[in-house]
C-alpha cells in the first residue's frame, strides 16, 4: 500500500511518433506449413546439410563484415533508404520483374543492366544493412512474394537476408519468417510443372525457417 501511494494516478509515456514504424502489428500464425507434393519431401539428410552450409555462410558473413562494409561500392549502385519499400523491391528484383515486363534478353548487349534485372545481394551491399533495414526489406519481399510468383532474383535476396538475421529474433522477424514458410509451402503445392528447381528453392526456404530458426512445427516431414 505505501508502494501504490507513492504511484502516481497516471502515468505518460513519453513516445515519439517520429520513431514508430507505420506497421505495429506483428501476428504470429499457429497454423503449420502445407505437406510437399508426392515424391518431393526433402529427405532430412539433405535438409541437415542446408543448414550446416547456411551457418557456415553467416558464420562468414559475420567474420568478413567489417571488411566488406568499408568496400567502396559501384558508382551504379544507390542503396534505397530502410523506409523505401518501392524502391527496395525494384533494386532487389529488378524493373523488369516488379514492372512485370517480360523482356526477351538482348544478345548483343552483353553488359548486365542492373537497374533492369536486380542488384544481387552483394556482401559489399548486405554488409552495409543493420538489423531494422534487414527486417524491413524482408518484410517488403514477403509482402510481394505474397502476391506474385518466386523467381531467383527473390531466393538469392531471400537467402541473403536470412543470413543477414540475428538471433534470437525479434518478435517482427519471427513473425516475417513463419509467413515466409507458409507462403513458400503454398506456391509448392500449386508448382503445376513439377519444375525440380522451384521446389528445391521452395523446399531451402521452408527447411532454413524450420530448422535453422527452430521453428520446428513448419518443418518438413523427411520423404
Amino acid at each position: 500500500r505505501i508502494e501504490a501511494a507513492r504511484c502516481p494516478d497516471v502515468v505518460v509515456a513519453q513516445i515519439d511518433p517520429k520513431k514508430l514504424r507505420k506497421k505495429q502489428t506483428v501476428n504470429i500464425s499457429i497454423s503449420g506449413c502445407q505437406p510437399a507434393p508426392e515424391g518431393y519431401s526433402p529427405t532430412l539428410r539433405w535438409q541437415q546439410q542446408q543448414v550446416a552450409n547456411f551457418s557456415a555462410v553467416r558464420q562468414s558473413l559475420n567474420k568478413h563484415r567489417n571488411h566488406w562494409r568499408s568496400q567502396h561500392l559501384d558508382s551504379n549502385v544507390t542503396m534505397p533508404k530502410s523506409e523505401d519499400e518501392e524502391g527496395w523491391k525494384k533494386f532487389c528484383l529488378g524493373e523488369r520483374i516488379y514492372s512485370e515486363i517480360d523482356v526477351l534478353c538482348d544478345n548483343e548487349n552483353l553488359g548486365i543492366d542492373y537497374i533492369k534485372v536486380g542488384f544481387p545481394p552483394l556482401l559489399s551491399i548486405v554488409s552495409r544493412m543493420n538489423q531494422a533495414t534487414v527486417t524491413s526489406v524482408l518484410e517488403y519481399l514477403i509482402s510481394w512474394f505474397g502476391e506474385k510468383k518466386f523467381t531467383p532474383e527473390l531466393g538469392r535476396w531471400l537467402y541473403a537476408l536470412l543470413a543477414c538475421l540475428e538471433k534470437p529474433l525479434l518478435p517482427e522477424a519471427h513473425s516475417l519468417i513463419r509467413q515466409l514458410a507458409r507462403r513458400c509451402s503454398e506456391v509448392r503445392v500449386l508448382e503445376e510443372n513439377r519444375n525440380e528447381e522451384q521446389i528445391s528453392a521452395l523446399n531451402l526456404m521452408i527447411c532454413l525457417v524450420s530448422r535453422y530458426f527452430d521453428q520446428r512445427d513448419l518443418a518438413d516431414e523427411p520423404s
